[in-house]
């Protein structure tokens, strides 16, 4: 049994069908467990938390964006660890980092009097600076390293079908993501706050077992090639078709910076507007229920996108993927200008459901197709910490510009000002591989 097999009863050269298919299975799975790391799994934990620990809803909001600040700038270290030490051992203390961090989570308000108790201080700053700390952890295991790793492992068992079996995986996620508001109420309202975070938590836990046994870094280590592919001569297994950029080198082109760049737009607006959403559409003049509304039409329009452009992505060069996701910005953007209107809703609807389902898409593939697979984690790690910075900045700027113009319209103004700046450069942001 190969080294990196080590401690596992499951072996990839035994399997009777190609194993890259329980790779997409389990590494879909995994990312579906770290929703507790993502701000859809944070928010709806927000009011009873921050009720319990006496904090403002802008404390709890700061609380969150320098915990997630500071995790963006250590995930480029978690892709580096991704590149050494594979998947498996990468994914498998991520998960357990994140169980701990939720156990801790849970016991917050405890921890914040005990505190407060022994410096005989009862000032905010001290559940302030925990939560901090807290959602560091959180962020950084969760929305960072979990996911980072499912979704290179996935990427690096297939080639030729990543575009196919991403279609998959991107389905799946569409809709775990999107009920888990849901099931998460459920947990607070069957076992409130604190044990909700525990029962995640011990799932987590549960889970780790299944990465240590099932999670592989590479079809290689097992004599065994993308997709399926039976292996003529020994020089397969240890030469990677095609350049295999090293950070740096990936760094030097444009198109890691444009696609980049696009893809942090993505989670900049979309996580502004999540925050925001009933004050946004408060601002026009409508309803809670219409704001909340918006997500179901935008989540169908993302997975109907995603699922037939991921298919075709095997077949059509990305950079027309590029372009189209770009326009789901423009769109997105007019759709704020114009927000008052039914025809602005319509647009925003649309424009955010292409520039979600072509960012699945892109976020995957771009990276091993552009710049191979043998320092995928490094690449895909340093833009993951760009995404995360730029969602963790979102919310206070949306915040702020509404604070100083009563109105939410100039970020439409500004974001199409970027985006045409983006679809100039964007020209010459070839494969560097062609």
């Amino acid at each position: 049994m190969p080294k990196t097999n080590s401690f596992s009863i499951v072996n990839p050269n035994k399997s009777p069908f190609f194993y890259g298919y329980v790779i997409l299975v389990i590494g879909t799975i995994g990312i579906w467990f770290s929703i507790p790391g993502q701000t859809v799994g944070v928010s709806v934990f927000t009011d009873p938390v921050k009720d319990a620990l006496g904090l403002s809803r802008n404390q709890f909001s700061n609380a969150y964006m320098i915990g997630t600040i500071c995790s963006s700038l250590l995930i480029g270290k978690a892709g580096k660890w991704f590149d050494v030490y594979g998947a498996r051992y990468v994914a498998f203390f991520a998960a357990i980092t994140l169980s701990i961090a939720l156990f801790l989570c849970s016991w917050s308000v405890q921890m914040s009097t005990y505190v407060k108790d022994v410096l005989n201080n009862d000032t905010w700053l001290i559940p302030f600076v925990m939560m901090v700390c807290l959602f560091f952890l959180l962020r950084f295991a969760g929305q960072g390293v979990l996911t980072m790793a499912s979704r290179n492992m996935i990427m690096i068992w297939f080639d030729k079908n990543r575009g196919k079996v991403n279609s998959f995986s991107s389905i799946a996620l569409s809709f775990g993501f999107s009920s888990s508001p849901l099931w998460l109420n459920i947990l607070i309202e069957e076992y409130n706050w604190q044990g909700a975070w525990q029962v995640l938590a011990i799932a987590l836990l549960i889970f780790s077992v299944f990465i240590f046994q099932l999670y592989k870094n590479k079809p290689e280590d097992y004599n065994l090639l993308p997709d399926g592919q039976k292996m003529q001569t020994e020089k397969q297994i240890d030469e990677p078709v095609g350049k295999q950029y090293t950070l740096n080198e990936a760094k030097k082109t444009r198109a890691f910076w444009v696609y980049g760049l696009i893809l942090a737009f993505n989670s900049f607006f979309i996580t502004g507007l999540t925050f925001h959403v009933v004050s946004v559409f408060a601002s026009e003049g409508m309803a809670k229920e219409q704001a909340i509304a918006i997500f179901l039409p935008c989540s169908v329009v993302s997975v109907i996108v995603s699922t037939l452009f991921n298919f075709l992505s095997d077949y059509v060069p990305l950079k027309w993927y590029l372009y189209a996701m770009i326009f789901g910005g423009v769109l997105t953007s007019l759709g704020f200008v114009f927000l008052s209107s039914f025809v602005g809703v319509v647009i925003l609807v649309i424009g955010i459901g292409v520039m979600g389902g072509f960012f699945s898409v892109l976020n995957a593939i771009v990276w091993p197709r552009f710049y191979g697979r043998t320092h995928l984690g490094a690449i895909s790690g340093k833009i993951m910490g760009i995404l995360i910075l730029a969602s963790a900045l979102a919310p206070s700027i949306f915040s702020g510009i509404f604070s100083a113009f009563s109105s939410y319209k100039l970020l439409g103004y500004i974001s199409l000002l970027f985006l045409a700046f983006l679809s100039l450069i964007a020209i010459r942001a070839n494969n560097p591989k062609v």
